[in-house]
């Protein structure tokens, strides 16, 4: 394993032993989640020179296990230090010693603050930045940073939103389980060997005990296995000390296909406080988990039937948090796209059409699509596959399916109601029903413009079928290079499916499978800290009725 550490960074490296292990013979996530902690805090005091303290851990993503005998080396290095406070990247890679083959098992950032000494005040020395990488970290930490802080009002917004509608997932839906028998409390007495090196209790070894109530929570409900998958963040809100009884409670807030996320809250009592009954709230995270059976096939969990009011809040909020954890997606792991799009062949011409046509019903045929925003007119659902996030747009229109589906075919009309698009031009009519266009978007987060080069594939409704298909691909086209004043960018699968309701009325979905270079225009969107979408949504309606109350159809 390469041992090599860069300046400034911190490595641990453990075999993992018996002790180490739940009973599947895995490595506990709680036992990694001290040794991260651990590990990111050196690396905080390495580059402050004073004492530093965990605020919080966030974005942890576990991307595989780890087993007894097994090796793991956890690096922790400051990305981008503020005023008074740090962030630090944490990676962890699993070896197996047998084979030398290594695999990314987990990564995570946290939020670590300078102790002052007396009272000096404390300004953190920017971090050097040697390479590239460190470069686009360092920026890329300014954008996790906003995050973090618009987090609680994006959530009251969400909520709020939600608050105007009843969930329609869950009503008299088949299946359903309640939250009750998911309960879980458990106190721990604080001893010295729980403390850190400031004489309070460690945080590492908090939240080792938080996943441990996690795990009890969830598996109560799943009758499986469960493991943690990721976790949205560990936010400290106060310390404790030796002697402290630490009360945790755990409970199931929703659950999402194959995922289920459990809620845990941490209050810490002294010895008066623990006669009188009054503790301080000192941590809350919120733990995702996915589960497998004894053939170790994952689990579907049943749906969540809200019952009382705190049941509802707990639901509605799991759903905002998931809707915002979707969104941060792009922020905390923004990587470089690998090229996909297939390469334009004039005499592949009907099987690159067909191919993007199924394409796009495949996606909306999918299951596990979840509703994150219900508006008059407007649905917004999101699909998460793995490491692939999909949006479905449902609009309401005013019009004639077959007048949406003309106006919405013709892609040059698309920058007169979407402000993401500058401009779409025909470059190739390659078919009545094909067009391959070259189309510009908006500058983003402060990069370069972004190009496309799209095949659109349409068909009108067959005889069994009363939908119209609008669908969107990348295409190669040696005509038309990358451009250095553009970031040319990929559509993997796209488009709109427009369905009749009535002789003057239709659906319109819109879809996209998001690459990594579409999802900064809906990150903010999704994560509940933008309203593009709604907007972009709102002007196609109006566009369509417009243009049909307009009498634009006697010319098409």
């Amino acid at each position: 394993m390469e041992s090599t550490v860069a300046p400034g960074e911190v490595l641990m490296s453990q075999a993992i032993q018996p002790a180490h292990a739940d009973s599947r013979g895995e490595l506990s996530a709680g036992q990694l989640l001290k040794w991260m902690d651990t590990t990111a805090c050196l690396a905080a005091e390495k580059h402050a020179g004073i004492s530093c303290v965990t605020a919080s851990m966030d974005d942890i993503r576990f991307e595989d296990t780890a087993r007894i005998g097994q090796i793991i080396t956890i690096r922790a290095k400051v990305t981008r230090a503020f005023s008074t406070s740090m962030e630090i990247g944490i990676k962890v890679i699993v070896q197996d010693k047998f084979t030398g083959d290594q695999k990314l098992l987990c990564v995570a950032f946290s939020t670590f603050v300078a102790k002052p000494v007396g009272k000096e005040k404390v300004h953190l020395k920017p971090v050097l930045l040697q390479t590239e990488q460190e470069q686009a970290e360092h920026d890329l930490a300014s954008e996790r940073r906003e995050v973090r802080l618009q987090h609680e009002s994006a959530f009251s917004n969400i909520m709020k939103e939600s608050s105007r509608f009843s969930d329609p997932v869950y009503n008299e839906e088949e299946g359903t389980a309640t939250t009750m028998g998911t309960s879980v409390q458990s106190i721990e007495l604080v001893l010295p060997p729980h403390a850190n090196h400031h004489g309070n209790t460690f945080g590492g070894q908090i939240m080792a005990w938080m996943e441990t109530v996690a795990t009890i929570s969830a598996s109560r409900l799943c009758h499986g296995h469960p493991f943690l998958k990721s976790v949205d963040m560990f936010k400290f809100r106060g310390p404790s000390t030796v002697g402290d009884r630490l009360v945790f409670n755990a409970i199931v807030n929703n659950t999402f296909q194959n995922s289920v996320e459990v809620g845990v809250r941490v209050e810490a009592f002294d010895c008066q406080e623990w006669a009188e009954g009054k503790g301080r709230h000192i941590n809350s995270a919120f733990l995702i988990y996915h589960a497998v059976d004894d053939q170790e096939e994952l689990i579907t969990f049943p749906r969540i039937q809200p019952i009382s009011k705190d049941d509802f809040r707990r639901y509605q909020g799991a759903i905002a948090r998931r809707r915002i954890r979707l969104g941060r997606k792009y922020v905390t792991s923004h990587k470089k796209e690998v090229p996909l799009s297939a390469q334009w062949d004039i005499s592949k011409k009907e099987s690159l059409s067909n191919t993007n046509v199924e394409a796009l019903k495949n996606l909306a045929s999918k299951c596990g699509w979840e509703i994150t925003t219900t508006l008059e007119k407007i649905k917004i659902y999101t699909l998460e596959e793995q490491d692939a996030i999909s949006v479905k747009v449902e609009k309401q229109v005013g019009s004639p399916a077959h007048m949406a589906y003309h106006l919405l075919s013709d892609l040059t009309n698309r920058p007169l109601w979407d402000p993401h698009y500058i401009s779409c031009e025909v470059i190739d009519q390659v078919s009545e029903d094909d067009q391959i266009y070259y189309i510009t978007c908006a500058v983003v987060n402060g990069d370069k413009p972004k190009d496309f080069v799209v095949l659109m594939s349409r068909r009108k409704p067959l005889k069994d079928d009363n939908t119209y298909t609008v669908a969107l691909m990348s295409v190669m086209l040696p005509s038309v290079p990358p451009s250095p004043q553009y970031i040319r960018s990929q559509v993997i699968c796209a488009g709109f499916l427009i369905q009749a309701v009535d002789s003057s009325s239709c659906t319109v979905a819109y879809l996209n499978q998001m690459s990594d270079s579409i999802l900064p225009y809906f990150a903010g969107n999704i994560g509940g800290w933008s309203k593009s979408i709604e907007e972009a949504a709102a002007s196609c309606i109006k566009f369509i009725e417009n243009a049909t109350h307009d009498g634009l159809k006697s010319v098409l």
